[in-house]
This record gives C-alpha cells, structure tokens and sequence, in this order.
C-alpha cells in the first residue's frame, strides 16, 4: 500500500499566549479546531496502518509519503500558480532525501525505488503464472 498524504503545516509548533488566544473569535477557534481533527485523523490512519501490516510482519508492503512541514503557499490547495507549483516541486525533492522515519533512516527516494521494484517484481510473478 502506498499511502501519499497532501501535506501537513508546521502550524502546530507554534505557541500561543493567552494574551493572544483571548482575542480569538469563533472563527479562530473553529479553524484551529478544524486543522487539528485532520491532523490527528491522518496520524491516526498512517498509525492504524502502520500497525495491521506490521502486525501482518508486511511492514514492508506500506509506505506513507507526506511532507509535514509545509510553509507559505505551499499550504494553499487552491494555488495552482507556476511558482506555487514550482514550489511544490521543490518539496517533493526535498522531501525524496528525507529518512521515511526517525526508526528507518531509508530516504524516500530508496523507500520508492524499492517498492517500485516489489510492484514490478509481483506483476511479472502474476503474468508468468496467467501464461500458464
């Protein structure tokens, strides 16, 4: 399975003062809320995941490939402009280099390449055993 995320802010390391968060509307707090239930819910999904194939010893069969940094534009899913998508492409290298997991120092770009190669290696098994 692999599992590609759209991405995640670095919006949660910020802190806020109580000064500040006293002047929050509705609005404020709905959204902060809003970013927070997507957040928890795709970790939970990538754990949950994560787990049934590790508990299936396949934990080599899932990846989940998501850069949880993201900053300025990039944030934007509505930002379809030339430099925004340039910008994105810029992540997505980046991201490539990045160990998938403090536990597993593989970069993303070892991890794809490998399991392209699993993908690959499956296909052919199953087109040798249809030509049977």
């Amino acid at each position: 399975l692999l599992s590609l995320g759209t991405g995640t802010t670095s919006e949660f390391d910020k802190t806020h003062t109580a000064e500040e968060t006293a002047k929050w509307g509705a609005l404020q707090w709905m959204l902060i809320i809003q970013q927070m239930t997507e957040a928890a819910s795709s970790y939970m999904t990538d754990y949950y995941l994560s787990t049934v194939f590790q508990d299936l010893h396949s934990q080599n069969n899932y990846l989940r490939v998501q850069e949880n940094a993201l900053t300025g534009t990039t944030t934007k899913a509505d930002d379809a402009s030339e430099a925004n998508m340039e910008l994105l492409a810029q992540v997505g290298e980046n991201l490539l280099k990045k160990p998938v997991s403090k536990d597993n120092p593989e970069t993303y770009e070892e991890a794809l390449k490998r399991f392209a190669k699993l993908l690959s290696d499956r296909r052919k098994l199953r087109a040798n055993k249809a030509s049977y």
